[in-house]
C-alpha cells in the first residue's frame, strides 16, 4: 500500500512517500480501508518528536480515519498512529459507526477536534450559561468547533482571536460576539475590553508562551483557563498555586487519550452528541482544505505557518 513513512525526526521534509506491506489485523482490531484520514497540529509535533507521548521510529503518522471494514461498515476512527495511508488498523473500541448524514470530513473534524471542544466545555472548564467563553485560535479545528458549541450552550460572550482578519471574520459567521487580534501587545486588556470591561470567565488555551500568561491575568474570580496545546511551541511562564488562590482562578489540562479512562463511555457520548447536532443543522465542520499524500509535506507546513482554517484531510488514493 501507498503510505507516508517517517524514518527520522524533523520537520515537513521527514514526511516521505513509501510502498509499505498492508497492516494485518491483530485480535480486537479492524483493517480500515481509509477513505480519508484526518491532518491534526498534533501530527507535527509527532514528526519531531515533542509530542505529549514518544514517537518511535520508523513511523507511519496519523491519529484519526474514515473508511469501510471488511464487513462494509462505515466508521471513523482514532488509530494511535498509521493513518496516513491506504489502509490502517484500528481497536475495535476506538471506531464508532458515522451517520449517513455525516460526510467524511465532518467525522473526522469531530472524532479529535469536536471531541476535544466538546471536553473543554463540558469537564476541563464547565461553561454555566451567561459565562464569557475565549476560544484562542478560533479559525483552527477546535477553535471553530468551540466557538459553535460555546454559543449552542448558553454562553454571554463569545470573544474569539486569530491572527488575520479573514479569520475573524470567520469566527463572527460560526457565532463569536467579537473577534480580536490574537496578537494584540496587550493582550490581557483587549480580552477585558472585548468583554464589556468585565474580566473573562473561560479560556480556551492552546498557544503557550504570552498568550497563555495574559490570558491567565484576565481571568474573572473563579475564571477557568483550559489548555490544551502548545501551538507557539513556547512554554507560559510558571504557574503559582498561592496566585490560583489569590485570585480564586482555576487551570486545567486537557488531554484526549485520557478520555478512554473516565467510566463509561464519555468518548460515545460526546460523538453521539455531536453528529446529532450536525445532522440537525446545530454544528458544521468548517473545510480546510483536502492533501493527496504526495502534498502531505504541503500540509504541515501550511499547519505549521497558520495559513489554514477549519479540518484538514489526506486523500490516500492520490
Amino acid at each position: 500500500m501507498r503510505a507516508i513513512e517517517i524514518t527520522e525526526f524533523g520537520g515537513p521534509e521527514v514526511l516521505k512517500l513509501a510502498e509499505l506491506p498492508d497492516p494485518v489485523p491483530g485480535p480486537g482490531q479492524l483493517l480500515i480501508e481509509v477513505d480519508r484520514a484526518g491532518i491534526n497540529y498534533a501530527d507535527t509535533h509527532q514528526a519531531e518528536n515533542s509530542y505529549l507521548s514518544a514517537s518511535t521510529l520508523p513511523m507511519v503518522p496519523g491519529g484519526e480515519v474514515v473508511g469501510r471494514t471488511p464487513d462494509g461498515r462505515r466508521v471513523v476512527a482514532l488509530t494511535g498512529g498509521g493513518g496516513y495511508a491506504e489502509r490502517a488498523l484500528a481497536v475495535e473500541a476506538m471506531a464508532w459507526d458515522v451517520p449517513d448524514a455525516v460526510d467524511d470530513a465532518t467525522a473526522l473534524g469531530l472524532v479529535v477536534q469536536g471531541a476535544t471542544a466538546w471536553l473543554l466545555l463540558r469537564r476541563s472548564a464547565p461553561l454555566a450559561p451567561g459565562e464569557s467563553v475565549v476560544v484562542h485560535a478560533a479559525a483552527g479545528g477546535v477553535g471553530t468547533l468551540a466557538v459553535q458549541l460555546a454559543r449552542a450552550w448558553g454562553a454571554g460572550r463569545v470573544i474569539a482571536t486569530a491572527s488575520s482578519q479573514d479569520k475573524r471574520d470567520l469566527a463572527l459567521e460560526l457565532g463569536a460576539d467579537i473577534a480580536i487580534d490574537a496578537n494584540s501587545p496587550d493582550l490581557k486588556d483587549a480580552l477585558i475590553e472585548a468583554n464589556g470591561g468585565r474580566r473573562v470567565d473561560i479560556v480556551l488555551e492552546m498557544t503557550g508562551g504570552s498568550v497563555t500568561d495574559q490570558s491567565l491575568k484576565a481571568l474573572a474570580p473563579f475564571g477557568r483557563l483550559a489548555f490544551y496545546g502548545m501551538a507557539s511551541r513556547k512554554p507560559p511562564s510558571p504557574v503559582q498555586p498561592g496566585s490560583l488562590m489569590a485570585h480564586s482562578t482555576t487551570v486545567a489540562g486537557m488531554w484526549l487519550p485520557h478520555v478512554f479512562r473516565l467510566p463509561g463511555d464519555v468518548m460515545g457520548t460526546a460523538l453521539t452528541e455531536l453528529f446529532d447536532m450536525v445532522a440537525e443543522g446545530g454544528l458544521r465542520v468548517v473545510p480546510g482544505g483536502e492533501y493527496g499524500l504526495s502534498e502531505v509535506r504541503q500540509a504541515h507546513e501550511d499547519l505549521r505557518a497558520r495559513r489554514t482554517s477549519g479540518k484538514l484531510v489526506l486523500d490516500p488514493s492520490r
